[in-house]
């Protein structure tokens, strides 16, 4: 497609996402001056729509960005009034105090959210402070001016399957910024494609990612405690990967049922969504499950590698934020406070770059206040859980990590900052060294098989259109990760898109792209990296609504 065939629209900051750091980049901007021009463009068929999170918000974030948040009717409803930790055996579990905690890892203050909800009224608040946003326009493509990240192409709409021009075939605009911010979300097309080619990643540790699975469940009024956080490690997963689950009370006795699995296991036999399904069954979990119903299912993965694997954050014109950075806090399990913080930092050095009349270069005082201010100190604190975990494994990693906590509470740390080693493909190991794993059939009423869990995720694609997973090598999946992984993709795949057909010479390799809800996990996981998700038509994927 000829660019002079493109219609081409002018801002002065282009946000790629609108989830929390890119919509608080939009509202901080017109927060500094109401004559910028700004739009945000987003993928999901509305705001919210692909937005998934645990979540239990701390409002740190919201309160620099917006501190009259409360009255002007955000949708944090229910406060945090109880934590509870569990070690889980198969059949019993024990419960872990609150007083040996570092003081971090406190839920008071604290609000259970739908993350998406958030983000639906904060794109209500960027609208009426005058900021664009388009939902249903994916971002396909990055506009450079010789290094200068310049803009994006937004809006393609009508290829057929194999890459041509339809008879509906819209090619899209052009929207240039004198400043492009990427806040994607997690594994983010334009964000991979940035790190890659400006080696953003070189001399920081490899990023680590989880991937969190999550159902919304009607309970039983009875069985509802209104404001109760748990958290649950140990079984089902023991030593076959890191993880765990949190379970929520939200309002109208609704609980979220959350599942997260590391990415760095090695048995490729493992399967996490079964892990979760499993979790379910559990006396603890199945007593307060049983006579609910479940309403709501997605899954999308988690960046975990904290403080030394965030990449550098800008090139010449554009601004990774947020999960496209990877600023979760492992162990608190938070990371839209720093999200949003991101935001601001990154709209006030813009702010003050179009002040001094600069466009199209590095926002290096962004980067600064990141690694330095707020989000930095948070991350530091805790930078050295996830390589404990790894390493040692759950039980002295709780140990070694909560003592780990405990100094860094006094500005130390006995331990400086550990590594990652390997990516979470690289940790993969050939089938052959690991048993398989035998999972039990699900039973329908608390468990459930994939596809049936998938519907729950409203998740829908235009079938006409280019596959959006792409494989570097189509000979792969059958000649390498066939017979030595034993096919993971068939498992680490939440939504099912993933799976071999067929028997002997017939067999195939088939991706059911229609399925997938856009966690990323399989360009994550996939050991020999062959998979790239890319981006699919605007509108299409999940339609969560209220996770």
């Amino acid at each position: 497609m000829s660019e002079t065939q493109r219609e081409k629209m002018e801002y002065d900051v282009v946000i790629v996402g609108a989830g929390p750091a890119g919509l608080s980049a939009a509202i901080r901007l017109k927060q500094l001056d109401a004559d910028l021009e700004v739009v945000v463009l987003e993928k999901g068929s509305e705001v919210g729509a692909h937005i998934l999170s645990g979540a239990v918000l701390d409002p740190s974030g919201l309160d620099a960005l917006i501190p009259d948040w409360k009255a002007k009717g955000a949708p944090l409803n229910t406060p945090v009034k109880d934590d509870n930790f569990y070690l889980l055996g198969e059949a019993g579990e024990i419960r872990v105090p609150n007083f040996p905690m570092p003081p971090l890892m406190n839920n008071h203050g604290n609000y259970i959210v739908s993350m998406g909800n958030v983000c639906r009224w904060m794109a209500e608040q960027a609208e009426e402070l005058g900021v664009e946003v388009f939902p249903g326009m994916s971002c396909s493509q990055l506009i450079y001016e010789g290094d200068v990240v310049k803009g994006v192409v937004a809006g393609e709409f009508g290829r057929e399957a194999d890459g041509s021009e339809g008879p509906g075939y819209e090619p899209g605009m052009e929207l240039h910024g004198k400043y492009v911010f990427i806040a994607e979300g997690v594994r983010g097309s334009l964000a991979k494609e940035l790190i890659g080619k400006y080696e953003l990643s070189k001399g920081h540790e490899p990023q680590k990612f989880g991937l969190g699975m999550k159902e919304i469940w009607e309970i039983d009024p009875a069985k509802h405690r209104e404001g109760s956080v748990t958290h649950t490690m140990g079984w089902p997963l023991n030593s076959n990967a890191g993880g765990g689950s949190f379970i929520y009370h939200l309002e109208n006795n609704q609980v979220y049922v959350g599942f997260v699995v590391h990415l760095n296991y090695k048995n490729p036999h493992l399967y996490p969504y079964m892990e979760f399904q499993r979790f379910k069954h559990h006396p603890m979990v199945k007593d307060l499950l049983e006579g609910g119903k479940r309403v709501a299912y997605g899954a999308r993965a988690i960046t975990e590698g904290g403080y030394q694997s965030m990449p550098k954050m800008t090139v010449p014109g554009a601004a990774l934020l947020g999960c496209s950075v990877g600023m979760v806090n492992l162990p608190r399990i938070k990371g839209n406070h720093n999200a949003m913080l991101s935001g601001k930092a990154a709209a006030e050095a813009a702010y003050a770059a179009l002040q001094a009349g600069r466009s199209g270069d590095e926002l290096t005082d962004y980067e600064t206040e990141v690694r330095k201010g707020a989000i930095g100190k948070d991350l530091k604190k805790v930078r050295n859980v996830k390589p404990l975990w790894s390493k040692y494994g759950l039980t002295a990693s709780l140990a070694l990590g909560g003592m780990d906590m405990w100094t860094n509470t006094f500005g130390f740390s006995l331990l400086g900052t550990l590594g990652h080693g390997k990516n979470d493909a690289e940790a993969t190991e050939p089938a052959a060294k690991h048993k398989p794993i035998d999972y039990p059939k699900p039973d329908g009423k608390l468990s459930f098989d994939r596809l049936t869990n998938v519907a729950f995720a409203a998740t829908n694609h235009e079938e006409s259109q280019p596959c959006h997973l792409k494989l570097a090598d189509p000979e792969i999946p059958l000649k390498v990760n066939l017979p030595t992984y034993d096919g993971p993709a068939a498992r680490y795949c939440p939504a099912g898109v993933y799976e071999y057909v067929g028997e002997g010479d017939e067999k195939r390799f088939q991706i059911n792209f229609q399925n997938c809800v856009h966690c990323k996990t399989c360009d994550i996981k996939d050991p020999s990296q062959n998979i790239n998700w890319t981006t699919p038509q605007g509108g299409d994927g999940p339609n969560y609504p209220n996770m």
